[in-house]
């Protein structure tokens, strides 16, 4: 509508319409809010938990035992995800599998890579799972930074459109006013 008020006319009613075209695409894109939070939340928990898997798994405690007391202590999209791999193993169903089943996600892709590959291998998961949360601490920080550089860009660009323009209405147009009031022509 705004469009349509600004140009008028047909060229307004055809400008209005592919506006609001572009308006609905670029909303369409957007992920959910609470898929954004879900994902931010899994991947800063994710590193702890990975820690706490190692630790237990050095302490003597079994493959499943040790994620279902991690996801319970953590709790939050972590502790489902962990909960929900201890579920399907009691229930029977090959550790390996289980995890696999887990790799769509891709903050918790590298860890179920990395337990279904042990537990098809059967090759030590402590010293894995160690360097993974070091590498998923790295790629958290990485994230985080990332996102503080882009909202101090996003809090730029406010403020240059509202100083900018009360910067040439206050302080160009007076000076050129000023130089063209004492302009004389012959």
């Amino acid at each position: 509508m705004a469009v349509w008020l600004f140009f008028g006319g047909i060229v307004g009613v055809v400008a209005g319409v592919g506006a609001g075209a572009w308006c609905g695409w670029w909303a369409g894109r957007r992920e959910p809010v609470e898929v954004v939070r879900r994902r931010r939340r899994l991947e800063s928990d994710l590193p702890m938990a990975v820690e706490l898997l190692a630790a237990c798994l050095r302490a003597g405690v079994s493959w499943p035992d040790a994620v279902e007391a991690v996801g319970e202590a953590l709790g939050g999209p972590v502790g489902e995800e962990f909960e929900a791999v201890s579920a399907r193993i009691r229930l029977g169903a090959d550790p390996a599998d289980a995890w696999a089943a887990r790799a769509a996600e891709p903050a918790l892709a590298p860890l179920a890579r990395a337990a279904a590959r042990a537990g098809r291998t059967g090759a030590p998961l402590g010293p894995v799972l160690t360097r993974l949360a070091g590498d998923q601490r790295a790629a958290a920080a990485a994230a985080a930074d990332l996102r503080a550089r882009a909202a101090g860009i996003k809090a730029v660009a406010p403020l240059g459109l509202c100083f900018l323009p009360a910067f040439v209405l206050l302080g160009v147009v007076p000076s050129i006013a000023g130089i063209a009031a004492g302009i004389t022509l012959p």
